[in-house]
């Protein structure tokens, strides 16, 4: 497979020089073109981190003037990530968009739209998917090894907003569109609903600001969800762990996702170490060994969400290039901003919201 060209857009993103390094570590990218508003910080990351970077650009109009591309890896601020994806959708590129995309469900149904209209894949950054643990997961659910999928939860407590700068745009809610649901419950949402292949039909929730820092935003979060199976699930969010360390990349992390149906339970903690899948299984099939632990070591390297998020790029340039299906697109983006605003829906009227 031919190796292809790719621009990276917003590098003040907090994500934005790991997605970098995911770009220059994957071999089906051969150049990689930049851009931000800001000149100095273009400046800087080619300077610090300039291998494979061929240009870079502080004005859009000129970049899609010059450069011909395959693609565009999308990580600005999320009020002005949707108008950005539109732009390159509309010169005919394939879009890679980092979550939530949009500030609104609004803006995500454009995107889809206009997507569509002009044959081009569009993708968000849900790597959580290709996970081994996710994989191994959803397969074994899949092939029927718990049963008929009866209740899921799953778990996103981190450090405390004190340690994350809440100045941050992330906790304004003018520049976020929302606090812990929309930033790290998403990519949680997201995998309850690929795991157990169903979709969440009704939400009920409460979300509140509770950290006594001056921000907008929910900082804790207790959602629970109908799914169209009959399940029923729930996602648990907050800023809340007191013994932590400063700055984002520091952040401690208490995680947990499980699955539970009517011949077992699939369960695990992302945050554990070493990581380990817990199944539990009444089919005959497991009658030797009902209860199965299993021990995942993830080599160590740099990039976005490490080997499987280079994965999960990787696989969204074989869509773009064969025009295939790509593994998380922006139909899920809406999907789960659907999800999370019923949430707050919810939250404000105090009754269950239909997704």
């Amino acid at each position: 497979m031919k190796a292809v060209r790719v621009a990276l857009l917003g590098l003040t993103h907090p994500h934005s020089r790991a997605h970098l390094k995911s770009l220059q570590r994957s071999a089906q990218v051969s150049q990689i073109v930049l851009y931000d508003e800001d000149a100095d910080e273009v400046a800087n990351v080619r300077a610090e981190l300039g291998e494979k970077v061929e240009a870079s650009y502080s004005n859009l109009d000129e970049l899609l003037d010059r450069e011909d591309l395959l693609m565009g890896l999308v990580c600005l601020r999320n009020d002005l990530n949707a108008r950005i994806c539109l732009r390159l959708i509309d010169a005919g590129l394939h879009v890679l968009s980092e979550k939530p995309m949009a500030t609104r469900s609004q803006d995500l149904e454009q995107i889809v739209k206009a997507g569509a209209q002009a044959e081009v894949k569009v993708g968000v950054i849900y790597q959580n998917r290709f996970h081994p643990i996710s994989q191994e997961a959803r397969r074994l659910i899949q092939e029927g090894v718990i049963g008929r999928v009866t209740g899921c939860e799953t778990r996103m407590v981190t450090s405390q907003v004190r340690y994350r700068n809440p100045e941050h745009w992330l906790f304004s809610r003018q520049h976020a569109g929302g606090g812990i649901l929309s930033w790290l419950g998403c990519h949680h949402l997201d995998l309850l609903r690929y795991i157990s292949n169903d979709e969440v039909v009704a939400v009920s929730a409460m979300v509140a600001t509770l950290s006594g820092e001056v921000i907008d935003v929910e900082d804790v979060a207790s959602v629970v969800l109908r799914f169209k199976s009959g399940a029923i699930g729930g996602l648990q969010a907050g800023y809340q762990l007191a013994l932590s360390t400063s700055g984002y990349s520091g952040a401690s992390y208490d995680t947990y996702l499980g699955f539970r149906g009517t011949e077992g339970r699939i369960y695990w903690r992302p945050s554990e170490t070493p990581l380990r899948l817990y199944v539990e299984s009444a089919m005959p099939t497991w009658a030797s060994a009902s209860q199965r632990i299993t021990s995942f070591t993830l080599p160590s390297m740099p990039g976005y969400g490490g080997a499987y998020g280079l994965a999960f790029l990787e696989a969204f340039i074989r869509a773009a290039l064969r025009h295939e299906e790509p593994p998380a697109t922006a139909e899920d983006a809406l999907k789960v901003a659907r999800i999370v605003e019923a949430a707050y829906e919810s939250s404000r009227t105090g009754r269950t919201v239909t997704v």
